[in-house]
């Protein structure tokens, strides 16, 4: 797993981890609190229901703690000549179809804005290629053949 990640995905994962730790966890805790309090905990829906979600929480801090402490901020060069980690990359399909998408770390993934990771079948097959190149993608319906048409900086 890829432990680059961009210095906006990072700041993203700061605020998420500080939210959970002060503002979420301390509220699901006084929650738990307030349901003990009322007695018999075994029959007691609002005090089981939120031992369970404090265990959630918990368990995506440690999960974001563990993920901080390993990422690396990286950006792509103003002008990369190939494709890398941070770039746009569009590339059109034999099929005619053409695509667009930006290599990011596994943390920063969002298909719907065209982030796909770095790691994922399409994102090794365009590593380190340069315009006018040839790529093989394997995808879930067999490979399919695409020729790079451009590589950017920022979003084409």
């Amino acid at each position: 797993m890829t432990n680059l990640i961009s210095a906006e995905g990072l700041q993203k994962l700061k605020d998420e981890y500080n939210h959970l730790w002060t503002v979420v966890r301390p509220k699901v805790v006084q929650g738990v609190a307030d349901a003990a309090a009322e007695g018999d905990r075994s029959e007691n829906a609002e005090y089981i229901y939120g031992k369970k979600k404090l265990t959630e929480i918990d368990r995506k801090l440690k999960h974001l703690g563990g993920r901080l402490k390993v990422l690396k901020v990286a950006a792509p060069p103003a002008n990369p000549a190939k494709v890398c980690f941070g770039c746009w990359v569009t590339y059109e399909e034999e099929t005619g179809a053409e695509r667009c998408y930006q290599l990011v770390g596994p943390d920063e993934i969002d298909v719907s804005q065209g982030r796909i990771s770095i790691d994922s079948p399409i994102g090794q097959a365009l590593l380190n290629k340069k315009v006018d190149d040839e790529v093989t993608i394997g995808k879930p319906r067999g490979k399919i053949t695409a020729y790079i048409t451009g590589i950017y900086a920022a979003r084409p």
